[in-house]
């Protein structure tokens, strides 16, 4: 990238660059008769006058020279005490005159992410900062501060090594008594500070658990699987499995130690929609499996695998793989069809394109190519009786938009509905807007024709140090053209992201752009499925793996570390977590009084076994929002605010069978004082016991009856407890007599209840003779 990053003696670092500076004769005499070193921090301009002597030998006049130019990206304020401190005393005590003030933001080590374009700092406190790279305009970067966590409040150390992967996703940390991997988002994947259980210090063999000095061995060593593919298989699974982390859920493929002897380590893999295809790349060649055969394929010709490499990406079309790669000087894109041996003979078709590819990406039938040029180029996957091929209908490029090709990491492109429905596919170029990752930045590229009707696009900035992104085009109603980004610590949702207006012009040319608000942010105790890494290049899980539409889940995976007296190594596995995000679409929707698009979208899940618990979390999570607002702002006891979203969400509610067990489900979850409210605006309770009866939900009708007794409205004689008894006992439903006779025997010590009820009800007889039947039943021949 031509730049470098320095740490100067006193812990700041620069960002920097070689530059050729021209300057006096007269000056250049006098600056090489300077002694020591130099260093310049008045506008962002230094030198170290070592390197800049050196560099003097080469030029050719004294005229110019080379001299380093850059920023400051991590500065920090020094105490006053610390800068007023004055002379050491001779009779001052010893403890005293041995006082040195240590900066905790005293960086330590770093290192650049050219992928994302920016820095990783860390810190003499064990701290860890992430700082854009400044931009052009001058702008100083803001550092983010990543969270580091450490329960038991063991000693880190400072920060000893930093390394990133070579592909920038994950950062290994390395401290003076731990280590940890982060993702470039910020999240802590895995760490560890010492080990918790005993262990035989003569035999125990991981000893990076008590620190990591250095980290030249550890590249391809972090969550990568270098002999096989774990396939997801939860979303082809009864709706329990996916929620239940105890499921088994992993298909397990191992790659041919034949093709990894030769072409290790995997750069890209692929995975197809319907999860039955994977493709593999390592440094030359590819294979393909296909689970429904539980076969690989691969070159029969090991010259013809050798003579090319993937570079761009694999992708597949139904049952064909399309590869972009590199042919000695040359390169292309190819298609290969599973169903025929690989070779070079059966390559479907190929398309030549003049310079490298940097990512593909697949909308629909649609084919876009992203290149080293920046040039964006749009094909038409055209299947014919025989064959299939591609049909190129136009380019565009991104010179003055894009300024460094290689560090865009996602593309994809949303076409309007009008366009989608009546236009010709050929024009989508002209109208779409186009979606990129780049250097961590999520940005838009809107279309507009200027007056000679040339293409020009308008960018929009979504958010900073995004992990990755997708966008779910087509599908279940309010999440139709919704775009989703990861930024380490949760989901941001953007709805309908087509229709999205910019933010205000920046009112200085020195700030920051504005960043576009989410519709909904979902925060995230775990790491979502599709950054799970199989290899050190591309990830095989495909973003939208992460979130299950149809199921309402997110999936995400987390790593467990145990240790055994016994054993002289660390055991490593991986958990498999879930969230659902129903309820979050849903809050946002009917906060903004959008009810009848929120019935909509929650219509397409009701018949999910866990949808009754995703709208009691909804509930729950407005009724303690506005409870804490109400006591924070100090309103009336009663009162309802005129934005309140409650009586919203209670006219939503009504329109789904499962409300009365939302209701006092939710009810039961919350304190007691903020019942009164609850049930002023979804109705009394004892109207609602009186429905459940009405219509045969006697279980619900017995929560209700907890609610009842704990308001006082229930009557001394306990009467509504009674009739629910009888009903059990006419449906035969003896457990929910049984839970009945206990709650008598529970609010009223004496007795008195509960006999009145087993002499009004006769149970116990009951009880007996369907008994006795039973056993008759049994013995019965």
């Amino acid at each position: 990238m031509g730049i470098e990053t320095w740490i100067t003696s006193d812990g700041r670092v620069y960002f920097v660059r070689l530059h050729e500076i021209s300057e006096p004769e007269d000056r250049a005499s006098e600056s090489l008769e300077d002694d020591g070193q130099v260093l310049a921090r008045s506008e962002d301009f230094f030198q170290d006058e070592t390197r800049h002597r050196l560099s003097l030998d080469s030029v050719s006049t004294a005229h110019s020279h080379q001299g380093w130019r850059g920023t400051c990206v991590h500065d920090f304020e020094t105490p006053r005490w610390v800068q007023k401190q004055r002379r050491i005393d001779p009779d001052e005590p010893l403890y005293m005159r041995n006082r040195i003030y240590e900066e905790p933001r005293r960086a330590m080590a770093i290192a650049i992410n050219g992928k994302f374009s920016f820095i990783a700092i860390g810190t003499f406190s064990g701290g860890l900062e992430f700082t854009n790279f400044p931009s052009q305009d001058g702008v100083t970067p803001k550092s983010k501060t990543i969270q580091v966590p450490n329960p038991y409040s063991r000693v880190t150390g400072e920060v000893c090594a930093l390394e990133w992967s070579s592909d920038g996703y994950v950062l290994a940390v390395g401290w003076r008594h731990g280590w940890g991997i982060f993702s470039v988002g910020g999240r802590c994947l895995a760490s560890g500070f010492g080990v918790d259980d005993l262990v035989d210090e003569d035999r125990f063999q991981d000893a990076f658990m008590y620190g990591v000095r250095n980290l030249d061995n550890t590249r391809y060593a972090f969550l990568q699987m270098d002999d096989r593919a774990l396939v997801y298989r939860g979303a082809d699974q009864p709706d329990m499995s996916v929620i239940n982390p105890e499921a088994d859920v992993w298909q397990h493929i191992k790659i041919p130690q034949s093709y990894l002897a030769t072409n290790w380590p995997i750069q890209y893999s692929s995975l197809s929609n319907d999860g039955r295809l994977i493709a593999i790349a390592g440094r030359r060649g590819l294979i393909h499996y296909s689970s429904t055969s539980g076969r690989w394929k691969m070159f029969n010709d090991e010259q013809q695998e050798q003579a090319f490499i993937v570079k761009g990406g694999l992708l597949w079309f139904h049952h064909v793989l399309i590869a972009a790669v590199q042919v000695s000087k040359t390169y292309q894109i190819r298609l290969y069809s599973r169903d025929m041996e690989l070779s070079n003979q059966n390559v479907l078709y190929r398309e030549v394109v003049p310079s490298q590819v940097v990512i593909l990406s697949l909308v629909d039938n649609s084919l876009l190519v992203y290149t080293a040029d920046n040039t964006l180029y749009h094909f038409l996957i055209v299947p014919t009786t025989e064959t299939i091929k591609l049909h190129l209908c136009g380019s565009i490029t991104f010179n003055g938009i894009i300024s460094a090709p290689n560090a865009v990491r996602m593309l994809s492109w949303m076409i309007p509905s009008a366009q989608k429905q009546l236009g010709d596919p050929v024009d989508d170029m002209s109208v779409a807007t186009v979606l990129m990752v780049v250097g961590g930045r999520l940005i838009l590229l809107r279309p507009r024709k200027s007056a000679n009707q040339e293409v020009k696009y308008d960018m929009q900035i979504f958010a900073d140090r995004v992990e990755f992104c997708w966008i779910h085009l087509r599908g279940i109603g309010t999440l139709e053209n919704s775009l989703w980004g990861y930024d380490g610590q949760g989901i941001r949702v953007w709805l309908n992201a087509l229709t999205i207006e910019a933010p205000q012009q920046r009112e200085k040319d020195g700030d920051e752009p504005e960043n576009v608000k989410e519709s909904v942010y979902i925060s995230l105790d775990f790491y979502p499925l599709c950054m799970f890494y199989l290899s050190y290049s591309q990830p095989l899980l495909t973003c939208e793996a992460a979130v299950l539409m149809d199921k309402g889940i997110i999936i995400g995976a987390e790593h467990e570390a145990a240790t055994r007296s016994n054993l002289s190594f660390v055991m490593f596995r991986h958990a498999t977590s879930s969230h659902l995000f129903l309820h979050h679409i849903l809050h946002f929707l009917l906060g903004n009084r959008q009810v009848k698009e929120a019935v909509t979208f929650a219509s397409h899940y009701k018949d999910l076994i866990y949808f009754a618990h995703a709208l009691e979390v909804l509930l729950h999570t407005v009724v303690e929002s506005e409870a804490t607002s109400e006591s924070e702002s100090d309103s009336e006891d009663g009162e309802i605010a005129s934005d309140a979203v409650l009586p919203i969400v209670v006219e939503f509610l009504d329109h789904f069978d499962a409300a009365l067990d939302v209701v006092v489900g939710c009810a039961r979850k919350t304190e007691l004082t903020r019942w009164r409210r609850l049930f002023s605006i979804v109705g009394n309770a004892k109207s609602l016991f009186e429905t459940c009866l009405a219509t045969q939900r006697l279980k619900t009708a017995g929560s209700y009856l907890l609610v009842l007794h704990n308001l006082e409205q229930l009557d001394e004689n306990n009467d509504d407890a009674v009739r629910l008894l009888q009903k059990a006992v006419d449906g035969k439903d003896w457990q929910l007599c049984r839970e009945l006779l206990r709650f008598l025997h529970s609010v009223d010590d004496t007795g008195t209840a509960l006999r009145t009820a087993l002499s009004k009800t006769n149970v116990v007889s009951f009880i007996e003779n369907d008994s006795e039947v039973s056993s008759n039943s049994s013995g019965s021949p």
